[in-house]
C-alpha cells in the first residue's frame, strides 16, 4: 500500500511540474535582440545588464550581443538575429548611417526597431528612439565649465580647448551644439579664447570615443600652443573616457599641482573612474544620465508595442534621421560635481560608495 501512495506522490509531484514548465513556457513572449556597441565603455555594459533584466522580467528571452565597435561585426549579430526571428531589436549603433540594409530585412520580417541613444540615420526603418535630451546635456557641459572658472564674477579671458564625441554618433552633434549654444558668445566676446584655434565637429571629433585619441589630441595642442608658459584653464570634454585621456596628458606635462591646479574639465556619463577623479579634484564635472531608467523605459515601450499598445508621452518633432521624425522617449540629464555626487549617484544606487573608495 505505501508503494502505492508514494507512486501515487511522484506522479502528483510530476505533474505539478509540468503544469509549472508548461506556465513558464507560457509566460515567454519571445525573443529581442539587444545590440551594443561595446564592452570597452563601463557605460554600456551596465545599459546591456540593466536593458535585459528589463525585458526578461516581463518575460522575453534575449540575445544581448556587443560589437566592440566593428562596424561589420554588428551588422552581422543584428543580420543573425533578424534571421533567428526576434520580434524586435533594441539598437546602440556604432555607426547609425550604415545599417539601411539589414533594417529593410527587419521591416520586412515585421520586426520593430528600436534606437538606443544613439539615433539610426538615413533610413525609414526605425521605429522609435530612446535617449536622454542630448542638447541639454552640452549645455549642461557648458554651464558646468562657466560656474568652475567663476564666471562671470571673474572676467577672464580664459583659455578653453574643446572636444567633440565620435563623428559618426549623431548624438555627438547635439552634445556639442549644446555646450556651444552657451559657449560661442564668450568665445565671440573675447571671454574665453580657444588658443588652438580647433573648433567645429570636422576638427575637433573624437572618432569612437577614443580617450587613447583624444590624450594624443591634447599632447598635440599642448606642446603647439602652450609651450610658452600659458595655461589651460577649461577643457570641454563632452565624455568621461575622453576627460581621462585628457587629464592623462595634462599630469604629464606637471598639471594637478599648486603652481599649476588642474583645469575645469567636463564630462559625461558618471562612469565610477570619473566620479572618483571629481572627488579628488581632477575633472571639474560630469554629466548623469540614469541608464537604468533608460533601460526602464526602453522596456516599456518594447512591451507596449508588441502587445498592440500606443506608446505615450512621445517626441515627434526633435530627432529627425534625414528620412523621418523619428517618435523618441527624451530622459532628464543632470550635472553632476564634487557638491552632488553623493546624492545623485551613490545614494541612488547607481555607484556603490566601496567603488569610490
Amino acid at each position: 500500500m505505501k508503494v502505492f501512495k508514494t507512486l501515487a506522490t511522484v506522479l502528483a509531484v510530476g505533474a505539478m511540474a509540468l503544469t509549472a514548465s508548461t506556465a513558464v513556457f507560457a509566460q515567454d513572449k519571445g525573443q529581442i535582440g539587444i545590440a551594443m556597441p561595446t564592452q570597452s565603455s563601463l557605460r554600456w555594459i551596465s545599459d546591456g545588464n540593466e536593458l535585459k533584466a528589463a525585458l526578461e522580467a516581463k518575460g522575453y528571452t534575449i540575445d544581448l550581443q556587443y560589437a566592440e565597435d566593428d562596424i561589420p561585426n554588428q551588422l552581422a549579430q543584428i543580420e543573425n538575429m533578424v534571421t533567428k526571428g526576434v520580434k524586435a531589436l533594441v539598437i546602440a549603433s556604432i555607426d547609425g548611417t550604415t545599417l539601411s540594409a539589414v533594417l529593410q530585412q527587419a521591416a520586412d520580417a515585421g520586426i520593430k526597431v528600436i534606437a538606443y541613444d544613439r539615433l539610426i540615420r538615413d533610413t525609414p526603418n526605425v521605429d522609435y528612439y530612446t535617449t536622454f535630451d542630448n542638447f541639454q546635456v552640452g549645455v549642461l557641459q557648458a554651464n558646468s565649465i562657466l560656474k568652475g572658472l567663476g564666471y562671470p564674477e571673474k572676467q577672464g579671458p580664459f583659455n578653453i580647448e574643446l572636444f567633440g564625441g565620435s563623428p559618426d554618433d549623431n548624438n555627438a552633434f547635439f552634445f556639442y551644439d549644446g555646450a556651444m549654444s552657451v559657449l560661442q558668445p564668450l568665445i565671440d566676446s573675447g571671454v574665453l579664447v580657444v588658443k588652438s584655434g580647433q573648433m567645429g565637429m570636422d576638427t575637433v571629433g573624437t572618432l569612437r570615443w577614443d580617450g587613447a585619441v583624444a590624450q594624443a589630441r591634447m599632447d598635440n595642442i599642448l606642446s603647439a600652443n602652450y609651450s610658452d608658459g600659458s595655461r589651460v584653464d577649461a577643457v570641454l570634454a563632452p565624455y568621461d573616457g575622453l576627460s581621462r585621456g585628457i587629464i592623462s596628458s595634462l599630469r604629464g606635462i606637471g598639471y594637478g599641482t599648486a603652481d599649476q591646479p588642474w583645469p575645469i574639465i567636463s564630462g559625461q556619463d558618471a562612469e565610477a573612474p570619473s566620479v572618483k577623479a571629481i572627488i579628488a579634484g581632477e575633472q571639474y564635472s560630469t554629466v548623469y544620465k540614469d541608464t537604468r531608467e533608460l533601460a526602464r523605459v526602453t522596456g516599456d515601450l518594447v512591451d507596449t508595442v508588441l502587445s498592440g499598445g500606443t506608446p505615450e508621452g512621445l517626441d515627434t518633432t526633435t530627432y529627425n534621421n534625414g528620412v523621418k521624425v523619428v517618435p523618441s522617449i527624451l530622459l532628464t540629464p543632470y550635472e553632476v560635481d564634487k557638491s552632488n555626487y553623493q546624492e545623485l549617484v551613490v545614494d541612488s544606487g547607481y555607484i556603490k560608495a566601496e567603488d569610490l573608495q
